[in-house]
Order: C-alpha cells, then sequence, then structure tokens
C-alpha cells in the first residue's frame, strides 16, 4: 500500500532520537527538556485524593472551572492583564497541543506564518501540515536578539501570524518590553496574530523579569498566550497547559481543541487548581532553576566550555568550537558514545543552521548528583 505522506520532508524527532540514543549507551541525559526529580508531593497526595473522589471522567472540554479560575488569577498577578475564566482561558492537552490548535485555527493554505530561528521544532511542520508557508527570521549567536528590520522585511499582506518564544528554546534568552514594543508598532493595523509560547515564563532568572504580550496593549488583543505547568510544576508526563486569548480568538481555538483532544486528565485539573490557590509553588521555581544553572555553570568553571548567556528557561548553551570543527550532530554522537553525556545540536532547530556555528544545548533541569556526574566527565574534555 502507498500512503502519501502529508510531511515527506519531516526529520525524526531530535529529542527521542538523542535521548534513545543516550539510553542505548547509558549516558547521562542532558538532552531532553525534563527533570529527573519529583515534583511536589503534595501535588501526588491532591492527585490521589481527587481520583479517590472519583473524578475521573470527562471534565468539561474547556477546562474545569476552578483551575481556569486560577490560570486567570495567575496571569493577572504575572502580567497584569485578566482573561475571563469562562470565555478567554483553555485548559490543552500541553503546550503542543496548544500550539496545534492554533496553527490548525489559524492558518489556510498559502498564509505565511514568520517564526525566529533557532526554532523549536513542532512549528515548523505543524505550520505546514494546514498548507501555511514558513517565513524564517534568523536570531544570531550570541545573544540571539531579534532583527525587527528583518521581521518587518518578512511582513507583507500573506502573512497571518507570528510565532514568539520567550524564554527561548533552545538559547534561554528572554525578550524585553522594547521589544515587544517595536513588534506592536510593526503590527499596527495589520490582522497579524501573535502565537506566543511562554512556556518558560516561570523560570526567568533575576534581575529579569518574564515580559508576556499580555503586558503590551498594542499586542494584547491579538495574541494567543501559552503555558505548561508541565514546566512549571515538573510533571512533563502530566501534559497539562493552557492558552489564554481574547473571546473571538479563543472560540475558534476551542473548535479545534474540541476535535484533537476534546478534555484533560480530570484528576490532574482538580490537583492543580488546588495547588496554585498557594502562590509560593509558583514563585519558588525561577529560584530553584537559577540555582541548579549556577551550580552547572561553577561546576565547571576553569573548563574547556564556553557557555552563552542564559536568561531563563532550563537550558544553556554551549560553544564547543574550539574543542572539535565537527558538525554539532556528530559532536552529540561523540559526547554520548565517547564520554557519555546527552545534549542536543542546535542544527535540530533550524531548516539550515549557519555553516560555521557549533552549538550544543545542555539541560541543568537534573538533580545534583547527576550533573554532579556529568560535570566531572565535562571537566574533563579538552
Amino acid at each position: 500500500m502507498s500512503i502519501r505522506s502529508k510531511l515527506p520532508h519531516l526529520r525524526p524527532n531530535i529529542f527521542s532520537y538523542i535521548s534513545g540514543l543516550a539510553s542505548q549507551h547509558k549516558a547521562i541525559n542532558l538532552a531532553q527538556g525534563f527533570p529527573d526529580f519529583g515534583c511536589s508531593p503534595t501535588l501526588i497526595d491532591l492527585l490521589h485524593k481527587y481520583s479517590l473522589k472519583g473524578l475521573n471522567q470527562y471534565a468539561p472540554g474547556q477546562g474545569i472551572p476552578a483551575l481556569r479560575t486560577q490560570i486567570s488569577a495567575y496571569l493577572e498577578k504575572r502580567d497584569g492583564h485578566r482573561y475571563d475564566a469562562d470565555e478567554e482561558i483553555t485548559v490543552s492537552s500541553g503546550a503542543t497541543e496548544a500550539l496545534f490548535c492554533s496553527f490548525a485555527a489559524l492558518i489556510n493554505p498559502g498564509d505565511e506564518v514568520i517564526i525566529l530561528e533557532p526554532a523549536y521544532d513542532t512549528y515548523e511542520p505543524t505550520i505546514e501540515l494546514f498548507g501555511g508557508v514558513v517565513r524564517r527570521v534568523q536570531l544570531q549567536a550570541p545573544n540571539f536578539q531579534v532583527d525587527w528590520d528583518e521581521v518587518k522585511r518578512n511582513l507583507n499582506p500573506k502573512t497571518k501570524a507570528i510565532v514568539l518564544n520567550s524564554p527561548h528554546n533552545p538559547s534561554g534568552t528572554i525578550l524585553s518590553a522594547d521589544d515587544l514594543n517595536q513588534l506592536g508598532n510593526l503590527l499596527d493595523g495589520s490582522a497579524v496574530i501573535v502565537i506566543s509560547d511562554e512556556v518558560y515564563a516561570d523560570m526567568v532568572f533575576r534581575p529579569n523579569h518574564h515580559i508576556s504580550v499580555s503586558r503590551i496593549p498594542s499586542l494584547r488583543e491579538r495574541s494567543i498566550v501559552i503555558g505548561s505547568f508541565g514546566k512549571s510544576f515538573h510533571i512533563t508526563g502530566w501534559k497539562v497547559g493552557f492558552f489564554a486569548a481574547p473571546q473571538a480568538i479563543s472560540a475558534e481555538l476551542r473548535k479545534i481543541h474540541s476535535l484533537s483532544t476534546f478534555s484533560v486528565h480530570t484528576p490532574s485539573q482538580f490537583a492543580l487548581a488546588e495547588l496554585m490557590t498557594d502562590p509560593s509553588h509558583i514563585a519558588d521555581v525561577a529560584s530553584l532553576y537559577e540555582q541548579k544553572k549556577q551550580y552547572f555553570l561553577d561546576g565547571l568553571k576553569g573548563s574547556a566550555w564556553q557557555f552563552l548567556p542564559s536568561q531563563g528557561s532550563y537550558f544553556v548553551t554551549a560553544d564547543y568550537s574550539h574543542l572539535s570543527a565537527a558538525d554539532d550532530m556528530s559532536y552529540c554522537h561523540t559526547l554520548i558514545q565517547d564520554h557519555g553525556v546527552a545534549t542536543i545540536p542546535y542544527s535540530a532547530f533550524y531548516l539550515q543552521a549557519p555553516a560555521k556555528q557549533r552549538l550544543i544545548r545542555f539541560c541543568f533541569a537534573k538533580k545534583e548528583s547527576t550533573l554532579d556526574k556529568a560535570i566531572d566527565i565535562l571537566q574533563r574534555i579538552r
């Protein structure tokens, strides 16, 4: 039987591939973005509590009211704008489903979408799945700042959306209020939608602060804000996230959500809703990961590794150009097979990475014992 692929050029998922290779070689996995430590015991107790109470059937498609109310309060405290819990907030099956719903609801064949490379690897194929055309604006190392003049050159009557990601995966850099105001000026008078992937918003390091598109009046009414409880509460396997957007946009997103997932795991929603009544659970996230980042970098002081600035997320970027001339995929294979440490090559975040760029991404969301083992190995690489 012959099947015509809708995504014939889709590359194998780099995170699954590298993690599989790490498992095969028993390497320390600093590649895929997940913690190797547990979540709050309180959250586990709450999950058990609501499962025992029999709350194990379908939740409302848009999410249980208690969780949407907590998300609304959380976003208002974080960003200064209150979304209507009934009409403007939807609980999703992780951020990936929220992104899928956004692209599915907005993009028609021939519509153009601007992405900022390096970019998370689901953006491009999902846009293309719905007939969209990807326009790429490259961010240049080491600071990965947006060239807004280049964005302006890519804007045209066919532009349907632009995708933002702050804090940025893989670089850990963040967008400033000035960045977002510049974007607001560029989009003034257009119908372009902003899809803002803010899944690492709770892990921005001092003295920096997360600036959401919802803080910018010129962007708020045209933006979708996407978040992830998996990132903030160390529960990536629970696959619970959300999207918040003005009512007219939310109505269209919910249509796709009802077809793709319908509803999200019920006891998880009740557990998260109760946990969020105590704001300290979110307040502690940034300091936790700031400490882990510093622990990792301090452990590698005096080593041959050169690290780029990271203002947020649980990733840090290393430039290995002085260690090897090999391309990043080859070098990642070498690190796994010869040294026993797994990382992600930056080329996975591009259609075509800059030829001379030699960057890899480390995930430091690990126990100190895991980081210690990796540090010991990485210190010896010259």
